[in-house]
């Protein structure tokens, strides 16, 4: 291809880039890096024929000038990532100064927002990504080994989760955990305890959430891999099961190998998902039991006073966290495919 076509046919995809991603990035960093201005307030001395009294009120004219000489508030510097909201760092030192050990160094941390928020969001997505990739693998094998007139069906039930919109789902499971709901009624009746409450729980809160991780999410993996498993080369499997392969030896060493590319993919994605989980949080009405980072930034752009660069300083922590979590899966996909040969 000539460089003058490649260059007229990169140029709308790399525009949107730039339009959509690249500028809201350096915008978003740019608004962490400044505060609000303070309202400017005056004093007032009032006196009388009792004496003299002071008054205290908000000069709105001048803090309207201060605001629009500095529409972006003024200069902080890295003060937003290291007050007590975010990174906190004096906290942190002082935490591990005054602590007797890791348990209660760790107790301390999560008494902190940022660092509450963000074991959540590491917990959910270290548990719910592989869970998503195996469970999704399994009905993938299932649904393909299936009679042909079941595989309709069979895929579209599996594809339910996915059909269904996040915010129904996450209310109807919502609903089956509820003490009356079927689910909260099982548990109640297992545990032998009929004041069991999910809802009250911490642990059978981030539970939950992890669940309808896990259910909503295994539908994009199952696709991925059922379409993977189409184009396994069926003399590969014919030559396994003429040497005696048994069908658990040849989805090890001949389905799974094929399919490395696809789990590198749906790896990728469901990290970069599961670490922004947002929706089940607020669908279950979670906040007093699990909050992510991505809930902390809709709790400070949110209310009467709206923290813009407190909700900037958390997205771009936020960005370099997603951004450690990818870095060995694209290192490894760089060396697998980026490399010459």
């Amino acid at each position: 291809m000539k460089h003058s076509s490649f260059f007229w046919f990169v140029l709308p995809s790399s525009l949107m880039m730039l339009l959509f991603i690249a500028f809201p990035i350096v915008s978003v960093v740019t608004q962490s890096l400044y505060q609000a201005h303070e309202q400017v307030i005056i004093e007032v001395e009032n006196c009388g024929p009792f004496g003299c009294t002071t008054d205290t009120s908000v000069d709105t004219s001048a803090t309207a000038a201060l605001r629009e000489a500095e529409p972006l508030g003024q200069w902080a510097g890295l003060d937003i990532y290291k007050d007590r909201n975010h990174l906190a760092l004096d906290e942190v030192s002082q935490a591990f100064i005054n602590s007797d050990g890791l348990p209660d160094f760790g107790r301390a941390l999560m008494n902190l927002p940022f660092y509450d928020a963000m074991a959540f969001t590491l917990t959910y997505t270290a548990i719910v990504t592989p869970l998503t990739i195996i469970l999704g693998f399994f009905i993938a094998i299932g649904v393909n080994a299936a009679a042909r007139a079941m595989r309709g069906p069979t895929i579209f039930l599996s594809l339910l989760p996915m059909i269904v919109t996040p915010l129904v789902g996450s209310l109807i499971l919502f609903w089956m955990v509820d003490a009356r709901g079927i689910l909260g009624t099982t548990l109640q009746w297992l545990a032998d305890d009929p004041d069991l409450s999910v809802k009250a729980s911490t642990p059978l809160m981030w539970i939950m959430l992890m669940v309808y991780g896990v259910w909503s999410s295994a539908p994009f993996a199952f696709i991925v891999y059922y379409a993977g498993l189409q184009t396994v080369n069926t003399d590969t499997l014919e030559a396994a099961m003429i040497d005696g392969a048994t069908r658990a030896q040849r989805i090890r060493y001949v389905i799974i190998p094929h399919l490395v590319p696809l789990t590198t993919f749906i790896a990728l994605i469901q990290l970069m998902d599961n670490f922004r989980v947002f929706e089940p949080i607020v669908s279950f009405s979670a906040q007093a039991h699990a909050t992510s980072l991505s809930y902390a930034i809709f709790n400070d752009l949110g209310g009467e006073t709206r923290l813009l660069s407190s909700a900037a300083a958390t997205s771009v922590l936020t960005i370099i966290g997603v951004a450690i979590l990818l870095s060995p899966v694209l290192v490894r996909t760089w060396r697998d495919f980026g490399t010459p040969r």
